[in-house]
């Protein structure tokens, strides 16, 4: 990635792929990212970020509004953490034999892992959990809706993504970060779909929407969820 600047705008310029159009996205993070086609030269990418800056600074404000209401979780009995879209209370075991566990509608956290190192890793073990949790429940998502968008993916990784939701590979592999597994079924069937339909269409074109309109008609409002609440998703 590149940083460049056009007026007050910083932004980071991808490397270029195969498409048509220029992609600008707001990542997460807040971070504006642009996509070009392959070969169009940086002076040009600034004029189209200069063309779109209205749009660039009114989705700006909106991840502003969205995060200020991101969620500050404190690692104590009765703390509520999510699950496939449940929130379920935290009660800190000693001498537990499992690290992590979900149980009787709880997470049951062992004690000696916050005493020995901290919320760091409480919190691996919660990733560690979802990670194991979301490898197989996204694969079972995969396969139910790969045969319907007529595509096979190489492979499935859950893991840390920083700010990006899922991505597909150049060779059709699919990354979903362990984030997803905090969101409703129903959600993540939406992230599942967008990426695969990515195997077909590489960038956020109309046809790409058709693609997902094909299979999930109602994705705006699932998309609509994740952008408003997906800031939420946190530990």
């Amino acid at each position: 990635m590149t940083p460049r600047q056009v007026l007050d705008i910083e932004y980071q310029l991808l490397p270029g792929t195969n498409r048509k159009t220029t992609d600008i996205v707001i990542e997460r993070n807040g971070v504006i990212a642009v996509r070009p086609p392959l070969d169009m030269p940086p002076e040009q990418v600034d004029m189209v970020v200069r063309s779109k800056r209205m749009w660039i600074y009114r989705n700006l404000a909106e991840w502003r509004d969205l995060n200020a209401t991101a969620v500050v979780r404190e690692w104590v009995n009765g703390e509520t953490f999510l699950y496939l879209g449940s929130s379920y209370r935290l009660s800190l075991i000693s001498k537990q034999e499992e690290i992590l566990k979900l149980k009787e509608g709880r997470f049951c956290l062992n004690r000696e892992i916050i005493d020995a190192g901290g919320t760091d890793a409480a919190k691996k073990a919660f990733e560690h959990f979802y990670i194991e949790k979301g490898t197989s429940r996204l694969k079972e998502r995969v396969a139910r809706y790969a045969p319907k968008i007529g595509v096979k993916p190489t492979l499935l990784t859950v893991k840390e993504m920083g700010y990006r939701w899922a991505s597909c590979s150049p060779s059709n592999a699919l990354s979903f970060h362990w984030k997803c597994m905090m969101a409703p079924i129903k959600i993540i069937d939406y992230i599942v779909v967008h990426e695969l339909c990515h195997i077909h269409q590489r960038d956020h074109t109309d046809a790409f929407w058709n693609e997902v309109d094909k299979v999930m008609p109602d994705y705006l409002e699932r998309k609509e969820w994740l952008k408003r609440y997906g800031a939420g998703l946190s530990l």
